[in-house]
């Protein structure tokens, strides 16, 4: 049997509708009081045991804890240089000399003048004088010959060289030299002792209280993944230093192992452990929420949302912890990084825009 084509009409409106009210009733039970099915599920963390580890830290650069800007004790045209930036040198070693010839025959000259006070005598005032003056030119000119010669007064790697051969030195007087480039408060030569490397880093007031002398530390580099350094603190400046409004401290780290990738200047961070609390109850740090010296969480309890005071113990990055309040196997629930608005929150359960289906069905009879 054939159907009319209003039959046939009827029939098809009849299942749509059918499948309207299946959608909007599922619509309506997913929305329910919150406006979203995600809304009725509460997002929870456990307490567990274990072990939380606070720490502090602060940047610098790699510095050497010994070095030493070395200049020439005498005036003069340099000679010889016998070292190059890069070069590791001993202890006593000659870097650089001067032309000495002037300096000699200076020398020379007050050495006969000693010797003949030294015969006269010092018997009179005068020829104890003259015999003091005397001794006093010989100490100075034979000074002005030591001072010709550039000696390494430790082991170390030559990290600068501020000068050239045929070049003049300013001696250790300072001053501006246009001839070799070396100005005034620059050793001709820049050693260091690569193998004793230090970092000072600044620490925020609050973290400098909780530091002492002798700390371990670890040292991490920019420029070195995975590479790590260890060392300890051996000063920190009673002194703060001030910028942009906030108070920092001066802390110097020494190194007690120094990998042989690390360069004197690269950047690296600090950091310093200050508290350790092992096998104890820890929470996500992010759970806690303190106000007015309280530290409070929130307990899931037989489905209600219990605030509950909490003990603090000791605070690390992502975990904290809890000495009271919290037992091991609790649930919390963290603070809501986002949420509705209390007025969201209030309204009714409905379907958005009106409340129910209104209006005929679509394509139905007339």
């Amino acid at each position: 049997m054939k159907l009319s084509t209003r039959r046939r009409g009827l029939i098809t409106n009849g299942i749509l509708a059918v499948a309207l009210l299946g959608g909007a009733g599922f619509a309506y039970s997913a929305l329910g009081a919150g406006g979203s099915s995600a809304d009725a599920v509460v997002r929870t963390v456990t307490a567990t045991r274990g072990t939380v580890t606070a720490s502090v830290t602060a940047s610098g650069a790699v510095e050497s804890a010994l070095s030493r800007s070395l200049a020439f004790g005498s005036t003069g045209t340099v000679a010889r240089i016998y070292v190059k930036a890069g070069d590791k040198v001993s202890k006593g070693e000659i870097l650089a000399r001067l032309d000495d010839d002037a300096a000699r025959e200076s020398l020379a000259s007050a050495a006969a003048s000693y010797e003949a006070a030294v015969d006269d005598g010092t018997s009179t005032t005068a020829l104890y004088a003259a015999y003091v003056k005397a001794r006093n030119a010989y100490r100075a000119a034979l000074r002005e010959v030591e001072g010709t010669v550039l000696k390494a007064p430790f082991a170390g790697t030559v990290t600068a060289l501020n000068g050239a051969e045929g070049g003049s030195s300013n001696g250790s007087s300072g001053g501006s030299d246009a001839s070799t480039g070396q100005n005034a408060g620059t050793g001709f030569i820049e050693l260091a002792d690569t193998g004793r490397l230090k970092l000072v880093g600044a620490f925020t007031e609050s973290d400098v209280t909780k530091l002492k002398v002798g700390q371990p530390a670890s040292v991490s580099f920019d420029a070195l993944s995975g590479v790590t350094a260890t060392g300890k603190i051996t000063q920190i400046e009673p002194v703060a230093a001030t910028s942009d409004n906030v108070v920092q401290y001066p802390v110097t780290i020494s190194f007690t192992e120094v990998p042989d990738q690390v360069r004197l200047g690269q950047t690296a961070t600090v950091e310093v452990v200050t508290g350790t609390a092992e096998n104890v109850v820890t929470v996500p740090s992010s759970a806690i929420t303190t106000a007015g010296g309280q530290s409070t969480v929130t307990l899931l309890k037989d489905g209600r949302q219990v605030r509950t005071p909490v003990e603090a113990g000791v605070k690390g990055t992502a975990t904290t912890e809890i000495r009271s309040g919290v037992a091991e196997g609790d649930l919390l629930v963290p603070p809501a990084a986002t949420g509705t608005s209390d007025q969201q929150q209030r309204q009714p359960n409905r379907f958005p825009g009106g409340g129910g289906i209104t209006g005929g069905i679509p394509g139905g009879g007339r």
